[in-house]
């Protein structure tokens, strides 16, 4: 870890719905550094998928005194006065370029083969091309998918070839929603493992949604808790770390 921080938050918060079925989620602090490999861990409902969102540039907080990120070697973004300058074509460069998300059900598309999956962000961003995503294909053992399309894999093919996808492009950033959701739990091991060492590879810094808490415990991950807090009629999440 470098020490340099990917990504700070302060007093951020954001609601869905309206009361008494509103939700709110609060995040008085939050610094995640790079090269860390952080979970969001708590009971299902709380917010988790909701704080990915937030950190993904697609939900826009309804207040956010400090909200930045970084990418590698840059100066870090102010996230939170492109959300008030409305500037959504900049949030949408910052989400290409800087960072990679992973879905508990890959969300490749369909009509690609998997190398094109897995080139779709690096071409769209007109990358030059580099050995990186060859290193990921040998990493992720999926160099004999390359021609099939995701209805031809199998759920644990999909996720690696995801995770390639998401990583193709060497974002500073990657997020990940229960990625190993569906997979038996010797399987869910070996694909974290293996995201974990690509993540480091790349000195990137993740931030996933897990249910397997014992599972992130032994990988060694930095839990982020959520803790459910009264508020008025509706319900309401604290994320802080």
């Amino acid at each position: 870890m470098s020490g340099d921080a990917v990504v700070t938050l302060r007093d951020v918060a954001r609601t869905r719905g309206t009361e008494p079925d509103s939700f709110t989620l609060e995040v008085p602090s939050l610094t995640v550094y790079q090269g860390e490999c952080v979970a969001l861990t708590g009971p299902s409902g709380c917010g988790k998928s909701t704080m990915l969102d937030l950190l993904g540039l697609v939900l826009e907080p309804d207040r956010a005194k400090v909200f930045s990120l970084r990418g590698h070697g840059d100066d870090a973004i102010d996230v939170a006065e492109l959300w008030q300058d409305n500037r959504v074509d900049a949030l949408a460069a910052v989400r290409a370029v800087g960072i990679g998300y992973v879905l508990q059900t890959g969300g490749l598309l369909p009509f690609l083969p998997t190398r094109d999956n897995i080139l779709l962000s690096p071409t769209l961003l007109d990358m030059q091309e580099n050995d990186l995503v060859d290193h990921l294909i040998d990493r992720l053992r999926i160099g004999h998918l390359l021609r099939k399309k995701p209805r031809a894999l199998s759920i644990g093919e999909r996720q690696r070839v995801a995770i390639a996808r998401a990583l193709a492009h060497q974002p500073a950033l990657l997020l990940a929603d229960e990625p190993t959701a569906a997979l038996d739990p010797v399987h869910a091991i070996e694909v974290t493992e293996l995201l974990l060492e690509l993540v480091s590879d790349l000195d990137a810094t993740a931030i996933i949604v897990s249910h397997d808490w014992d599972m992130i415990r032994s990988l060694g991950f930095r839990e982020i808790r959520a803790v459910p807090m009264k508020r008025g009629a509706g319900s309401a999440t604290r994320f802080e770390g």
